[in-house]
């Protein structure tokens, strides 16, 4: 990896800003391995629950003109079998990992809190906005400041590791959010996590494509979305941003930084351009700094913050 892409984050210093976000790769220790094998510089487990998830039936993914529409219905091992593979992974390799988890309420988020704090997890993503589960749980948790401050509250108190707040773009105000989450102490932010729900239709059979009828979008469609909400999230808070939504190429992920992100998401883009689009960004990453003279990431110029 090059030199120039590394990237300080939370006390670490990772070999590039790009990250795995949480549910692209399946739950095991060879998809984290093989994300980080190709550029990735920080990967994430999968939202991780108390019990095991199988997850919504399928079809659960649809590709559309520009995006992917997705309901996986939360699926994972459960905590004790993820962090397994956390564990395994991080015997094989150096490259951070943050374990995403997923609850409703706080008493759960401490207990699966309580979990990875025995683990070789190296950070702790607490997952408010997950937008495929209405139907089981409702409107996230990331749509209430007050809930999202008493979660990140609670959780800081007996957390070992960094917290990230997962924010949702489904919002009324992504600042308070931010502020809120800020305030109880978190660490850093991650946003946006998919927008919608949505739907799509077949037409010859009259009938939803996803057997859940709504999920998520993601892909370049909603990369607009995401700049602005980073942008105002960034203007508000003095914490570090881990920014996704629409990344595909190194160009998106120079927007990313220029919106506020020091870290970048990149998980859509594993769908069009292959596990490679890690080692792909990065290098569209070096030449945008070599035809715009910038020896170092610190170099590229943010947006002058909102008033």
């Amino acid at each position: 990896m090059h030199n120039r892409l590394k990237t300080k984050f939370l006390g670490f210093e990772v070999k590039s800003p790009l990250v795995l976000p949480a549910g692209i790769m399946d739950m095991s220790f060879s998809g984290l391995d093989i994300s980080a094998k190709n550029g990735a510089g920080i990967v994430t487990s999968k939202s991780l629950t108390l019990e095991q998830r199988s997850g919504y039936k399928g079809p659960v993914v649809a590709e559309f003109e520009s995006g992917l529409l997705n309901a996986m219905g939360l699926c994972n091992p459960g905590i004790v079998d993820g962090l397994a593979e956390v564990n395994e992974f991080k015997e094989r390799s150096d490259t951070p990992v943050i374990v995403s988890v997923f609850a409703t309420n706080v008493d759960d988020f401490l207990e699966l809190t309580n979990h990875v704090n025995k683990s070789r997890g190296d950070f702790l993503e607490l997952n408010l906005s997950c937008p495929n589960v209405y139907d089981e749980f409702g409107i996230p948790l990331a749509s209430s400041k007050d809930e999202v401050f008493k979660i990140v509250k609670a959780v800081k108190r007996v957390s070992k590791l960094p917290v990230i707040a997962k924010l949702s773009p489904n919002v009324l105000s992504i600042t308070e959010i931010a502020l809120a989450a800020e305030e109880a102490g978190a660490d850093a932010l991650c946003l946006i996590n998919t927008v919608g729900p949505g739907m799509l239709i077949d037409t010859k059979m009259v009938k939803p494509v996803l057997f859940n009828k709504f999920g998520g979008l993601s892909g370049p469609c909603i990369k607009p979305i995401a700049l602005k909400l980073i942008y105002q999230a960034y203007s508000a808070v003095d914490i570090p941003i881990i920014g996704m939504g629409g990344v595909c190429t190194g160009e998106d992920a120079i927007e990313m930084i220029m919106a506020g992100a020091t870290l970048i998401g990149v998980g859509t883009a594993v769908h069009f351009r292959g596990i490679e689009v890690f080692n792909k960004i990065n290098e569209e990453i070096i030449q945008f700094m070599d035809e715009n003279g910038f020896n170092e990431l610190s170099e590229i110029p943010k947006l002058e913050k909102l008033k």
